[in-house]
């Protein structure tokens, strides 16, 4: 689900059918990835609670699982302090997002740094509890096929340019909100008003 999320986040700010850039700030996305991780980070707990109940776990996959738990709880708080929005349609017009402030691009560099190489790090975790436990082949077919499909996915929507920048997805492409000026993100398209 973790990956899933990350998607949806990436490749979902403005959705097909939705009347970009008359319509702005569709917040499926960040809902969608929010709600997705606090449901991973519950379901990694409870794998931890039957851990407990059980064995030990050995050391290397302890610490890598215990290193993402460390990780999620990270993006968490990051989450919590990523700053006020801001803009047009807000109570404000300043705010850390809105007027990209230093703090909001150190969250934003950070909190995307972290996501993914925990996505890595539980991958490689998955993979080592399932080497471990001596998984079932049906089990490795069925990790190996998502993980597949998803990178699959991921470059379709890629080269497909669904890769919107956040901020023109919140606030358009008007080069008056001055966020527009700044470079956008690794792979990250900034559509120009006449597309």
């Amino acid at each position: 689900l973790a990956p899933l999320a990350v998607m949806v986040a990436r490749y979902f700010k403005v959705v097909p059918g939705q009347d970009w850039p008359r319509e702005l700030d569709n917040q499926i996305w960040w809902k969608s990835h929010w709600k997705g991780q606090l449901v991973v980070l519950g379901l990694t707990l409870i794998g931890v609670g039957l851990v407990w109940q059980g064995t030990r776990p050995l050391p290397l996959h302890g610490l890598l699982g215990y290193t993402v738990l460390i990780g999620v709880g990270l993006q968490i708080l990051l989450g919590l302090f990523r700053g006020t929005k801001g803009g047009p349609t807000a109570p404000q017009m300043r705010g850390d997002h809105y007027d990209m402030t230093r703090w909001r691009r150190i969250f934003e560099s950070v909190h995307k740094s972290v996501g993914y190489t925990l996505l890595a790090l539980a991958l490689a975790t998955t993979l080592l509890g399932l080497w471990l436990a001596n998984g079932p082949r049906w089990m490795w077919l069925a990790l190996g096929l998502w993980w597949a499909g998803l990178v699959v996915a991921a470059i379709i929507l890629q080269l497909r340019g669904h890769a919107i920048d956040t901020y023109q997805a919140i606030w358009g492409p008007d080069p008056r909100h001055h966020g527009n000026r700044r470079r956008p993100g690794w792979g990250m398209r900034r559509p120009l008003r006449e597309e």
